[in-house]
């Protein structure tokens, strides 16, 4: 919960509970209990951290999916990497990413975590998270300052001090090494830039003379953390584009008319799925990246993990997502592959309408469908939480509880397979892609996710 430090209420009540956390904090004799306590704050400190992103995440303009999940990647690596030195058995990424200088001896022996942790967050989210109104982003301000009474109730001036530089001198260093990726640092202010010319073909989603302005054409070509578009296998469309209604082609674009036309008339399971997974909408939902860490978020708070497992969880999520979109935005511009509405329009019914339209006023994301990028992160997300967690589970999804917008109550699962098997084919029913989309989105996710779980973070090696 993030409050509002302008109510004079607040400050009063917080005057008076810091003596009483500095007496609590001093009347324990027992060093083991007070870690305990210490480990447990900061889980929760990063909890509530990601939870105000989420909120933020919803709001920002221009940035999703894939600066979004750019944007993860960064936090969380600034995250590890301000706490890596008090996580017994880890090390610095600093060996590891080429460009990325994290110094040791800039961490003083009498550095708080939380105070540091704290402070980094704030910085970094406040970097990476652009295009949000002021009253949504003054609330990271208000996070880090009531946070800061807390944790320096009971420290003295150098360790505060101390704590602060810390987790100021790694934001910074992470800030420096991502303004080295140049390519990315030219598109997330340009998310569709005016001079990308696309190639215009029969079948192609640019298939007419005056195309869609593309959304990220050139985020193939932005820094990967643990396996480039390069280096992942790309296989092309299996199904040729055919316009024939007894080919392949317009079997899966019928299917998705079918599909998604059944939702919307009986307001079925299907359109339940499709709504509560969609997460395209900015200003009413979290990106589809964002999503993943709402999911995340959940099963450490469920799952008891202490901040060294927390942590190094959400690094690699931001690394598999970071490089899922890297990837599949590079498949995406080299295919083409047109969208299901513009070809159920042509040659199906030119009446039709996805069931995404209710809500935007275009009826598409703006960038061709093969592969989709929710089943991409799907995967490439739902491989790191079963290594994490297992795959059998007892998990009930609340990202969009509460919401009357849409669809979005939650869903219960028994398996992590199953929730993201769900996520990456909730895109047919929405009416926003067709199966082979979903097919080698689910495919290369899990090649990107399998690399990153190869990343080791226990060893130099």
């Amino acid at each position: 919960m993030i409050v509002n430090m302008k109510n004079p209420s607040i400050k009063v009540i917080l005057i008076f509970m810091i003596p009483l956390l500095f007496l609590q904090a001093c009347s324990k004799d027992n060093d083991d209990v007070i870690e305990e306590v210490n480990l447990n704050s900061t889980t929760d400190l990063v909890t509530d951290w990601n939870d105000l992103w989420l909120e933020l995440d919803r709001y920002a303009e221009g940035m999703r999916p894939t600066s979004t999940a750019r944007a993860l990647a960064y936090i969380h690596l600034a995250g590890y990497e301000t706490a890596v030195y008090d996580m017994e058995g880890y090390v610095s990424n600093g060996i590891k990413l080429q460009g990325l200088t994290i110094d040791k001896n800039q961490r003083e022996a009498n550095v708080n975590l939380n105070l540091a942790l704290n402070t980094c967050y704030a910085l970094v989210f406040d970097h990476f998270m652009i295009n949000i109104k002021s009253s949504i982003d003054a609330k990271i301000e208000e996070l880090k300052s009531l946070n800061e009474l807390e944790f320096s109730a009971d420290l003295n001036d150098s360790e505060i001090e101390n704590s602060i530089a810390w987790g100021t001198y790694v934001a910074n260093q992470v800030i420096a090494y991502s303004q080295t990726d140049i390519k990315a640092e030219a598109q997330i202010f340009d998310p569709q830039p005016t001079g990308y010319n696309p190639p215009i073909g029969i079948g192609y989603w640019t298939f007419s003379a005056e195309p869609e302005r593309a959304l990220f054409p050139y985020w193939g070509e932005v820094r990967t953390f643990i396996i480039s578009s390069a280096q992942t296998t790309s296989e092309a469309p299996r199904t040729p584009y055919s316009e024939d209604p007894s080919s392949d082609f317009y079997a899966e674009m019928n299917e998705v008319y079918v599909v998604s036309t059944n939702a919307k008339l009986e307001t079925n399971n299907d359109l339940w799925i499709a709504e509560y997974w969609s997460d395209d909408v900015e200003g009413m939902m979290m990106s589809p990246p964002g999503r993943h860490i709402s999911i995340a978020n959940q099963l450490i708070k469920q799952y008891e993990l202490g901040f060294e497992r927390s942590l190094g969880l959400l690094l690699k999520l931001g690394f598999s997502l970071n490089d899922a979109a890297v990837s599949c935005w590079a498949d995406k511009f080299e295919y083409m592959t047109m969208r299901p509405s513009v070809y159920i329009q042509l040659h199906i019914d030119a009446d039709y309408q996805t069931n995404l339209f209710k809500f935007i006023n275009w009826p598409n994301p703006s960038f061709p469908g093969y592969p989709s990028g929710h089943s991409t992160f799907a995967t490439a997300a739902g491989g790191i939480l079963i290594d994490e967690f297992g795959d059998n589970i007892d998990f009930t999804d609340r990202s969009h509880e509460g919401r009357i917008e849409f669809k979005g109550s939650s869903r219960h699962f028994t398996s992590i397979t199953e929730m993201y098997h769900e996520n990456a084919y909730s895109r047919l029913p929405l009416g926003v892609h067709i199966k082979m989309d979903c097919d080698e989105g689910y495919r290369l996710g899990s090649e990107i996710s399998n690399a990153v779980l190869n990343y080791n973070l226990r060893s130099s090696n």
